[in-house]
């Protein structure tokens, strides 16, 4: 199979292999177009290639930042909800063993 290009790199994206722009009809005569050196306009689809190539890797950066830091986030808080449970136990324990010792003494 001959092809004139391949689909990560078309022919029609070169600037220099492009048709030249012909004036429509609806351009006033004597106008001029502006003037866009054709290495500009490579390198500016250049950097909007990659550009729109990196965009979704930045998504998926910013949304495992995000959940990572969700999850940070909810162990903390477990952690927490843990401390003050142990810590209620370690009162019950210690209030027990007060009353305890308290009836051992009265005895």
């Amino acid at each position: 199979m001959n092809t004139a290009g391949t689909i990560d790199r078309p022919l029609t994206y070169d600037p220099k292999k492009q048709a030249p722009m012909k004036p429509s009809t609806h351009d006033i005569a004597g106008s001029a177009p502006e003037d866009f050196s054709i290495s500009d306009a490579k390198d500016s689809r250049q950097n909007r290639t990659r550009e729109m190539q990196l965009i979704p890797e930045a998504l998926a950066r910013a949304h495992m930042h995000d959940r990572l830091h969700e999850a940070e986030q909810e162990r903390r808080a477990l952690r927490l909800v843990t401390a003050r449970r142990m810590q209620r136990r370690a009162e019950r324990a210690s209030r027990r063993a007060r009353r305890a010792l308290a009836m051992a003494v009265m005895q």
